[in-house]
Protein backbone atom coordinates (compact mmCIF):
# COMPACT_ATOMS: atom_id res chain seq x y z
CA UNK A 1 0.00 0.00 0.00
CA UNK A 2 1.47 3.13 -1.19
CA UNK A 3 1.98 5.84 1.82
CA UNK A 4 2.63 9.04 0.82
CA UNK A 5 4.24 12.01 1.95
CA UNK A 6 2.96 14.00 5.51
CA UNK A 7 1.69 17.52 3.80
CA UNK A 8 4.58 19.51 4.92
CA UNK A 9 7.37 17.32 5.78
CA UNK A 10 10.00 15.70 3.31
CA UNK A 11 10.05 12.32 3.57
CA UNK A 12 13.67 11.15 2.63
CA UNK A 13 14.53 7.05 2.32
CA UNK A 14 18.13 6.82 3.70
CA UNK A 15 19.94 3.36 2.96
CA UNK A 16 23.83 2.82 3.56
CA UNK A 17 25.28 -0.66 5.15
CA UNK A 18 27.58 0.95 7.57
CA UNK A 19 25.30 1.76 10.48
CA UNK A 20 27.17 4.40 11.88
CA UNK A 21 27.23 6.42 8.82
CA UNK A 22 23.12 5.79 8.53
CA UNK A 23 23.01 6.83 11.88
CA UNK A 24 25.08 10.44 11.57
CA UNK A 25 22.76 10.59 7.95
CA UNK A 26 19.57 10.10 10.03
CA UNK A 27 20.10 12.48 12.87
CA UNK A 28 21.07 15.19 10.25
CA UNK A 29 18.20 15.04 8.94
CA UNK A 30 15.37 14.80 11.07
CA UNK A 31 17.49 17.60 12.80
CA UNK A 32 15.72 19.68 9.64
CA UNK A 33 12.59 18.38 10.03
CA UNK A 34 12.63 15.59 7.20
CA UNK A 35 10.57 12.58 7.89
CA UNK A 36 13.84 10.07 7.75
CA UNK A 37 13.26 6.04 6.75
CA UNK A 38 16.84 4.63 7.45
CA UNK A 39 17.94 1.22 6.31
CA UNK A 40 21.00 -0.87 5.94
CA UNK A 41 19.73 -3.27 3.37
CA UNK A 42 19.34 -2.17 0.03
CA UNK A 43 17.37 -4.62 -1.34
CA UNK A 44 15.06 -4.00 1.27
CA UNK A 45 15.17 -0.02 0.20
CA UNK A 46 14.61 -1.20 -3.61
CA UNK A 47 11.24 -2.85 -1.88
CA UNK A 48 10.03 0.22 -0.51
CA UNK A 49 10.97 2.53 -3.07
CA UNK A 50 8.69 0.37 -5.52
CA UNK A 51 5.64 0.21 -2.18
CA UNK A 52 5.82 3.34 -1.14
CA UNK A 53 6.22 7.06 -2.11
CA UNK A 54 9.41 9.17 -0.91
CA UNK A 55 10.53 12.71 -1.95
CA UNK A 56 14.19 11.69 -2.26
CA UNK A 57 16.26 8.41 -1.98
CA UNK A 58 19.77 9.20 -0.73
CA UNK A 59 21.97 6.35 -1.16
CA UNK A 60 25.71 5.50 -0.51
CA UNK A 61 27.72 4.34 -3.30
CA UNK A 62 30.02 1.43 -1.67
CA UNK A 63 27.40 -1.43 -0.19
CA UNK A 64 28.12 -5.47 -0.51
CA UNK A 65 24.80 -6.49 -0.81
CA UNK A 66 23.48 -4.46 -3.82
CA UNK A 67 25.97 -1.44 -5.09
CA UNK A 68 24.46 2.13 -5.57
CA UNK A 69 24.72 2.48 -9.41
CA UNK A 70 22.55 -0.48 -9.47
CA UNK A 71 20.13 0.64 -6.90
CA UNK A 72 19.84 4.11 -8.67
CA UNK A 73 19.19 2.59 -11.61
CA UNK A 74 16.62 0.04 -10.63
CA UNK A 75 14.99 2.48 -8.30
CA UNK A 76 14.59 5.17 -11.16
CA UNK A 77 12.85 2.12 -13.42
CA UNK A 78 10.10 2.05 -10.51
CA UNK A 79 10.01 5.18 -10.13
CA UNK A 80 11.28 7.57 -12.75
CA UNK A 81 10.38 10.96 -10.95
CA UNK A 82 12.36 10.04 -7.97
CA UNK A 83 15.26 12.13 -7.17
CA UNK A 84 18.21 10.05 -6.29
CA UNK A 85 21.26 11.64 -3.93
CA UNK A 86 24.37 9.05 -4.03
CA UNK A 87 26.98 9.83 -1.33
CA UNK A 88 30.83 8.94 -3.02
CA UNK A 89 33.81 8.31 -1.09
CA UNK A 90 36.55 10.26 -1.30
CA UNK A 91 35.41 13.19 -3.38
CA UNK A 92 35.45 10.81 -5.96
CA UNK A 93 34.19 13.38 -9.11
CA UNK A 94 34.64 9.72 -11.46
CA UNK A 95 32.21 8.09 -8.89
CA UNK A 96 29.76 11.18 -9.18
CA UNK A 97 29.96 11.35 -12.95
CA UNK A 98 28.99 7.46 -13.07
CA UNK A 99 26.31 8.05 -10.86
CA UNK A 100 24.93 11.17 -12.60
CA UNK A 101 24.48 8.60 -15.96
CA UNK A 102 22.67 6.11 -14.12
CA UNK A 103 20.05 9.28 -13.13
CA UNK A 104 21.36 10.42 -9.98
CA UNK A 105 20.04 13.69 -9.55
CA UNK A 106 23.03 15.36 -7.24
CA UNK A 107 25.85 13.58 -5.33
CA UNK A 108 27.62 14.70 -1.93
CA UNK A 109 30.98 13.58 -1.04
CA UNK A 110 32.12 11.66 2.29
CA UNK A 111 32.71 12.99 4.48
CA UNK A 112 29.70 14.19 4.58
CA UNK A 113 28.83 18.26 5.65
CA UNK A 114 25.92 18.87 7.14
CA UNK A 115 25.25 22.44 5.27
CA UNK A 116 25.97 20.53 2.15
CA UNK A 117 23.66 17.78 2.80
CA UNK A 118 20.35 19.92 3.50
CA UNK A 119 20.74 21.53 0.67
CA UNK A 120 21.24 18.84 -1.66
CA UNK A 121 18.20 17.19 -0.28
CA UNK A 122 16.30 20.70 0.00
CA UNK A 123 17.23 21.08 -3.67
CA UNK A 124 15.99 17.37 -4.86
CA UNK A 125 12.45 17.86 -2.58
CA UNK A 126 11.66 21.13 -4.47
CA UNK A 127 12.35 19.51 -7.89
CA UNK A 128 10.16 16.40 -6.76
CA UNK A 129 7.60 18.90 -5.52
CA UNK A 130 7.73 20.47 -8.97
CA UNK A 131 6.80 17.56 -10.67
CA UNK A 132 4.04 16.94 -9.06
CA UNK A 133 3.01 20.72 -9.37
CA UNK A 134 3.60 20.30 -13.49
CA UNK A 135 1.69 16.80 -13.54
CA UNK A 136 -1.52 18.80 -11.01
CA UNK A 137 -1.31 21.59 -13.36
CA UNK A 138 -1.07 19.70 -17.23
CA UNK A 139 -4.15 17.43 -15.66
CA UNK A 140 -5.88 20.53 -14.62
CA UNK A 141 -5.62 22.05 -17.88
CA UNK A 142 -7.16 19.46 -19.72
CA UNK A 143 -10.05 19.39 -17.58
CA UNK A 144 -10.49 23.57 -17.76
CA UNK A 145 -10.73 26.20 -20.40
CA UNK A 146 -7.54 28.29 -20.59
CA UNK A 147 -6.99 31.55 -19.12
CA UNK A 148 -4.27 33.73 -18.26
CA UNK A 149 -4.39 35.03 -14.64
CA UNK A 150 -2.99 32.68 -12.27
CA UNK A 151 -3.96 31.11 -8.86
CA UNK A 152 -0.72 33.02 -6.57
CA UNK A 153 -2.04 34.79 -3.59
CA UNK A 154 -1.28 38.24 -5.09
CA UNK A 155 -3.26 37.83 -8.13
CA UNK A 156 -6.01 35.90 -5.56
CA UNK A 157 -6.02 39.71 -3.77
CA UNK A 158 -5.71 41.21 -7.44
CA UNK A 159 -9.31 39.10 -8.24
CA UNK A 160 -10.45 39.97 -4.72
CA UNK A 161 -10.12 43.73 -5.57
CA UNK A 162 -11.28 43.47 -9.02
CA UNK A 163 -14.96 41.66 -8.41
CA UNK A 164 -15.53 44.32 -5.60
CA UNK A 165 -15.13 47.14 -7.69
CA UNK A 166 -16.83 45.70 -10.92
CA UNK A 167 -20.53 46.96 -10.43
CA UNK A 168 -19.37 50.39 -9.68
CA UNK A 169 -18.90 53.19 -11.74
CA UNK A 170 -15.56 54.47 -9.98
CA UNK A 171 -12.74 55.18 -12.37
CA UNK A 172 -9.77 52.82 -11.98
CA UNK A 173 -6.38 52.80 -12.57
CA UNK A 174 -4.58 49.59 -13.44
CA UNK A 175 -0.47 50.08 -12.75
CA UNK A 176 1.87 47.83 -13.85
CA UNK A 177 4.97 46.65 -15.67
CA UNK A 178 4.49 45.91 -19.85
CA UNK A 179 3.43 42.41 -20.45
CA UNK A 180 1.77 41.96 -16.70
CA UNK A 181 -2.06 41.70 -18.41
CA UNK A 182 -3.39 45.29 -17.70
CA UNK A 183 -5.95 44.88 -20.67
CA UNK A 184 -7.09 41.44 -19.37
CA UNK A 185 -7.99 42.90 -16.06
CA UNK A 186 -9.60 45.65 -17.78
CA UNK A 187 -11.99 43.45 -19.70
CA UNK A 188 -12.26 41.53 -17.11
CA UNK A 189 -14.00 44.29 -15.08
CA UNK A 190 -16.10 44.92 -17.96
CA UNK A 191 -17.44 41.43 -18.39
CA UNK A 192 -17.83 41.50 -14.45
CA UNK A 193 -19.63 45.37 -14.53
CA UNK A 194 -22.94 44.26 -16.00
CA UNK A 195 -21.96 47.13 -18.97
CA UNK A 196 -24.70 46.97 -21.87
CA UNK A 197 -22.71 49.46 -24.20
CA UNK A 198 -19.14 48.49 -26.10
CA UNK A 199 -15.62 47.93 -24.40
CA UNK A 200 -13.55 50.87 -26.42
CA UNK A 201 -9.71 50.94 -26.09
CA UNK A 202 -7.16 53.29 -27.32
CA UNK A 203 -3.31 52.94 -26.52
CA UNK A 204 -2.29 56.19 -26.00
CA UNK A 205 1.28 55.75 -27.15
CA UNK A 206 -0.14 54.44 -30.55
CA UNK A 207 -1.87 57.02 -31.57
CA UNK A 208 -0.25 60.61 -33.27
CA UNK A 209 -0.59 63.77 -30.79
CA UNK A 210 -2.28 65.94 -33.74
CA UNK A 211 -4.85 62.77 -33.82
CA UNK A 212 -5.12 61.69 -30.43
CA UNK A 213 -8.14 64.52 -29.70
CA UNK A 214 -10.00 63.89 -32.51
CA UNK A 215 -9.86 60.01 -31.14
CA UNK A 216 -10.92 60.71 -28.09
CA UNK A 217 -13.76 62.95 -28.88
CA UNK A 218 -14.57 63.30 -32.06
CA UNK A 219 -14.98 65.96 -34.75
CA UNK A 220 -16.92 67.88 -36.66
CA UNK A 221 -17.18 66.91 -40.78
CA UNK A 222 -14.60 70.15 -41.95
CA UNK A 223 -12.69 70.69 -38.91
CA UNK A 224 -9.24 69.98 -40.33
CA UNK A 225 -8.28 68.36 -43.60
CA UNK A 226 -9.45 65.09 -44.68
CA UNK A 227 -12.32 65.20 -41.77
CA UNK A 228 -14.79 64.33 -45.04
CA UNK A 229 -17.58 63.25 -42.62
CA UNK A 230 -18.38 63.79 -38.74
CA UNK A 231 -16.81 60.68 -36.88
CA UNK A 232 -17.97 60.19 -33.17
CA UNK A 233 -14.53 59.97 -30.28
CA UNK A 234 -14.32 56.95 -28.28
CA UNK A 235 -16.14 58.38 -25.37
CA UNK A 236 -19.44 58.33 -27.44
CA UNK A 237 -18.89 55.27 -28.96
CA UNK A 238 -18.55 53.83 -25.71
CA UNK A 239 -21.58 55.00 -23.96
CA UNK A 240 -23.28 52.89 -21.48
CA UNK A 241 -20.25 50.93 -21.07
CA UNK A 242 -16.21 51.03 -20.73
CA UNK A 243 -13.43 53.37 -22.00
CA UNK A 244 -10.00 51.66 -21.34
CA UNK A 245 -7.24 53.96 -21.83
CA UNK A 246 -4.00 52.29 -22.15
CA UNK A 247 -0.22 54.37 -21.34
CA UNK A 248 -2.18 56.81 -20.02
CA UNK A 249 0.71 58.92 -18.79
CA UNK A 250 1.81 59.17 -22.59
CA UNK A 251 -1.21 61.64 -22.82
CA UNK A 252 0.20 65.10 -24.19
CA UNK A 253 0.18 67.88 -21.24
CA UNK A 254 -2.14 70.10 -23.08
CA UNK A 255 -4.49 67.40 -23.74
CA UNK A 256 -5.33 66.30 -20.07
CA UNK A 257 -7.14 69.45 -19.13
CA UNK A 258 -9.41 68.21 -22.18
CA UNK A 259 -9.75 64.86 -20.55
CA UNK A 260 -10.19 66.52 -16.80
CA UNK A 261 -13.05 68.51 -18.31
CA UNK A 262 -14.85 65.39 -19.99
CA UNK A 263 -14.51 63.55 -17.16
CA UNK A 264 -15.94 66.14 -14.62
CA UNK A 265 -18.79 67.56 -17.04
CA UNK A 266 -19.61 64.13 -18.50
CA UNK A 267 -19.84 65.74 -21.94
CA UNK A 268 -17.75 66.07 -24.96
CA UNK A 269 -16.92 68.36 -27.61
CA UNK A 270 -15.78 67.30 -30.57
CA UNK A 271 -12.73 68.97 -32.31
CA UNK A 272 -14.32 72.02 -34.92
CA UNK A 273 -17.78 72.03 -33.50
CA UNK A 274 -19.40 73.92 -30.71
CA UNK A 275 -21.97 71.01 -29.74
CA UNK A 276 -21.80 68.69 -26.49
CA UNK A 277 -22.45 65.75 -26.21
CA UNK A 278 -23.08 64.04 -23.39
CA UNK A 279 -22.35 60.41 -22.28
CA UNK A 280 -21.97 57.02 -19.84
CA UNK A 281 -18.92 55.22 -19.90
CA UNK A 282 -16.79 53.89 -17.05
CA UNK A 283 -13.25 55.12 -17.43
CA UNK A 284 -10.24 52.45 -17.02
CA UNK A 285 -6.79 53.45 -17.44
CA UNK A 286 -3.64 51.70 -17.51
CA UNK A 287 0.28 52.41 -17.15
CA UNK A 288 3.58 50.44 -16.81
CA UNK A 289 4.84 53.78 -15.19
CA UNK A 290 4.51 55.35 -11.79
CA UNK A 291 1.95 57.54 -12.10
CA UNK A 292 2.35 59.47 -8.82
CA UNK A 293 6.03 59.62 -9.96
CA UNK A 294 5.10 61.43 -13.12
CA UNK A 295 2.62 63.92 -11.27
CA UNK A 296 5.72 64.71 -8.78
CA UNK A 297 7.84 65.70 -11.86
CA UNK A 298 5.08 67.52 -13.13
CA UNK A 299 4.64 65.49 -16.52
CA UNK A 300 1.35 64.46 -15.01
CA UNK A 301 -1.31 66.92 -13.81
CA UNK A 302 -2.60 66.64 -10.21
CA UNK A 303 -6.39 66.79 -10.49
CA UNK A 304 -6.14 64.25 -13.65
CA UNK A 305 -4.57 61.90 -11.56
CA UNK A 306 -7.20 62.17 -8.88
CA UNK A 307 -9.69 62.07 -11.56
CA UNK A 308 -8.53 58.48 -12.62
CA UNK A 309 -7.18 56.83 -9.46
CA UNK A 310 -10.27 56.58 -7.68
CA UNK A 311 -9.13 52.82 -7.18
CA UNK A 312 -5.62 51.58 -8.08
CA UNK A 313 -5.43 48.07 -8.87
CA UNK A 314 -1.65 46.85 -9.00
CA UNK A 315 -0.79 44.13 -11.46
CA UNK A 316 2.56 42.33 -10.18
CA UNK A 317 5.31 41.62 -11.94
CA UNK A 318 5.52 37.44 -13.29
CA UNK A 319 8.97 37.07 -10.78
CA UNK A 320 6.69 37.80 -7.78
CA UNK A 321 3.96 35.79 -8.75
CA UNK A 322 5.60 32.33 -7.43
CA UNK A 323 3.94 29.44 -9.14
CA UNK A 324 1.94 31.24 -11.62
CA UNK A 325 4.91 30.95 -14.13
CA UNK A 326 4.51 27.08 -14.25
CA UNK A 327 0.41 27.52 -14.41
CA UNK A 328 0.68 29.99 -16.94
CA UNK A 329 3.26 28.25 -19.32
CA UNK A 330 1.06 24.92 -19.15
CA UNK A 331 -2.25 27.27 -20.16
CA UNK A 332 -0.54 28.51 -22.92
CA UNK A 333 0.85 24.85 -24.21
CA UNK A 334 -2.68 23.73 -23.41
CA UNK A 335 -4.26 27.02 -25.86
CA UNK A 336 -1.46 26.07 -28.30
CA UNK A 337 -2.80 22.49 -28.34
CA UNK A 338 -6.36 23.60 -29.09
CA UNK A 339 -5.82 26.35 -31.83
CA UNK A 340 -3.21 24.12 -33.59
CA UNK A 341 -5.67 20.85 -33.36
CA UNK A 342 -2.07 18.85 -31.78
CA UNK A 343 -1.67 16.81 -28.19
CA UNK A 344 -0.93 19.05 -25.25
CA UNK A 345 2.70 19.61 -24.84
CA UNK A 346 4.14 18.48 -21.23
CA UNK A 347 7.11 20.34 -19.80
CA UNK A 348 9.67 18.47 -18.20
CA UNK A 349 11.26 19.26 -15.14
CA UNK A 350 14.41 20.57 -15.83
CA UNK A 351 12.50 23.55 -18.03
CA UNK A 352 9.83 24.24 -15.54
CA UNK A 353 12.92 25.03 -13.27
CA UNK A 354 14.14 27.20 -16.43
CA UNK A 355 10.84 28.98 -16.32
CA UNK A 356 11.07 29.42 -12.57
CA UNK A 357 14.20 31.07 -12.11
CA UNK A 358 14.33 33.17 -15.46
CA UNK A 359 13.59 36.63 -13.89
CA UNK A 360 10.61 37.42 -17.07
CA UNK A 361 11.51 41.49 -17.72
CA UNK A 362 8.38 41.03 -20.18
CA UNK A 363 6.59 38.94 -17.92
CA UNK A 364 3.51 37.27 -19.08
CA UNK A 365 3.94 38.03 -22.61
CA UNK A 366 7.40 37.18 -22.72
CA UNK A 367 6.02 34.02 -20.98
CA UNK A 368 3.26 33.10 -23.97
CA UNK A 369 6.19 34.10 -26.72
CA UNK A 370 8.74 31.47 -24.96
CA UNK A 371 6.16 28.95 -25.07
CA UNK A 372 5.04 29.67 -28.47
CA UNK A 373 9.04 29.26 -29.67
CA UNK A 374 9.23 26.05 -27.34
CA UNK A 375 6.36 24.65 -29.14
CA UNK A 376 7.49 24.95 -32.62
CA UNK A 377 11.08 23.26 -31.57
CA UNK A 378 10.00 20.63 -29.22
CA UNK A 379 11.41 17.23 -30.85
CA UNK A 380 9.19 15.28 -28.86
CA UNK A 381 6.25 15.44 -26.76
CA UNK A 382 7.95 16.83 -23.95
CA UNK A 383 9.28 20.61 -24.04
CA UNK A 384 13.17 20.21 -22.37
CA UNK A 385 15.37 23.11 -21.73
CA UNK A 386 17.15 22.95 -25.08
CA UNK A 387 13.60 23.97 -26.89
CA UNK A 388 13.70 27.24 -24.69
CA UNK A 389 15.22 30.33 -25.82
CA UNK A 390 18.84 30.98 -25.22
CA UNK A 391 17.95 33.45 -22.77
CA UNK A 392 15.83 31.19 -20.39
CA UNK A 393 18.61 28.15 -21.09
CA UNK A 394 21.32 29.74 -19.33
CA UNK A 395 21.97 29.26 -15.67
CA UNK A 396 19.20 32.31 -14.03
CA UNK A 397 21.25 34.72 -11.57
CA UNK A 398 18.30 34.57 -9.47
CA UNK A 399 16.01 32.08 -7.76
CA UNK A 400 12.09 32.58 -7.69
CA UNK A 401 12.10 30.07 -4.28
CA UNK A 402 9.92 32.87 -1.59
CA UNK A 403 9.04 29.35 0.06
CA UNK A 404 12.47 27.48 -0.30
CA UNK A 405 13.74 25.33 2.67
CA UNK A 406 17.20 26.54 2.11
CA UNK A 407 19.56 28.32 -0.54
CA UNK A 408 22.29 27.37 -2.76
CA UNK A 409 24.08 29.91 -0.86
CA UNK A 410 25.30 28.09 1.67
CA UNK A 411 27.46 25.87 -0.26
CA UNK A 412 30.86 27.00 -0.91
CA UNK A 413 32.01 28.07 -4.42
CA UNK A 414 34.27 25.47 -4.59
CA UNK A 415 32.20 22.94 -3.97
CA UNK A 416 28.75 24.63 -6.49
CA UNK A 417 31.90 24.76 -8.83
CA UNK A 418 32.85 21.04 -8.70
CA UNK A 419 29.00 19.99 -8.98
CA UNK A 420 28.33 22.19 -11.99
CA UNK A 421 31.56 20.42 -13.69
CA UNK A 422 30.12 17.28 -12.48
CA UNK A 423 26.71 16.81 -13.88
CA UNK A 424 28.08 18.65 -17.53
CA UNK A 425 30.52 15.34 -17.98
CA UNK A 426 27.29 13.82 -17.19
CA UNK A 427 25.72 15.07 -19.46
CA UNK A 428 28.33 14.69 -22.63
CA UNK A 429 29.16 10.95 -21.44
CA UNK A 430 32.30 12.30 -19.90
CA UNK A 431 33.67 14.25 -23.17
CA UNK A 432 35.97 16.59 -21.74
CA UNK A 433 36.39 18.62 -24.95
CA UNK A 434 32.22 18.82 -25.27
CA UNK A 435 32.34 19.63 -21.36
CA UNK A 436 34.86 22.84 -21.75
CA UNK A 437 32.90 24.12 -24.51
CA UNK A 438 30.24 24.48 -22.17
CA UNK A 439 31.45 25.41 -19.56
CA UNK A 440 33.39 27.89 -21.38
CA UNK A 441 36.75 27.43 -19.76
CA UNK A 442 39.33 26.10 -22.29
CA UNK A 443 40.81 22.24 -22.18
CA UNK A 444 43.91 22.56 -19.62
CA UNK A 445 41.39 24.73 -17.25
CA UNK A 446 39.50 21.84 -17.16
CA UNK A 447 41.63 19.07 -17.17
CA UNK A 448 43.52 21.01 -14.21
CA UNK A 449 40.65 21.26 -12.03
CA UNK A 450 39.63 17.54 -12.34
CA UNK A 451 43.34 16.95 -11.14
CA UNK A 452 42.72 19.22 -8.25
CA UNK A 453 39.91 17.40 -7.45
CA UNK A 454 41.93 14.08 -7.93
CA UNK A 455 44.72 15.79 -5.54
CA UNK A 456 42.56 16.68 -3.06
CA UNK A 457 39.45 15.17 -2.69
CA UNK A 458 36.68 17.02 -0.73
Amino acid sequence: MSCPPTANRSRVLVVDDDADDLALLRVELERFGHEVVALTSPIEALNRVVREDYDVLLTDLSMTELGGLELCERALEARPELPIIVVTGHGSLAAAVDAMRAGAYDFVAKPVEPAVLVVAVARAVRRRRLQSQVLRLESAAARAPPSTDGTSAVMRAVHELTARVASSDASVLIQGETGTGKELVARALYAASGATGPFVALNCAAVSRSLLESELFGHARGAFTDAHTQRDGLFVRANRGMIFLDEVAELPLDLQPKLLRVLQERKVRPVGSNAEIPFEARLVTATNRDLAEEVREKRFREDLYYRINVVTVALPALRERGGDVIELATRFLAQIAERTGKPTLKLSTGAAERLLAHAWPGNVRELENCMERAAVMARSDTITVADLPDSIQARATRRLAPNADVDDETITLGELERRHIARVLARVGDNKTHAARILGVDRRTLYRKLDGYRRHPV
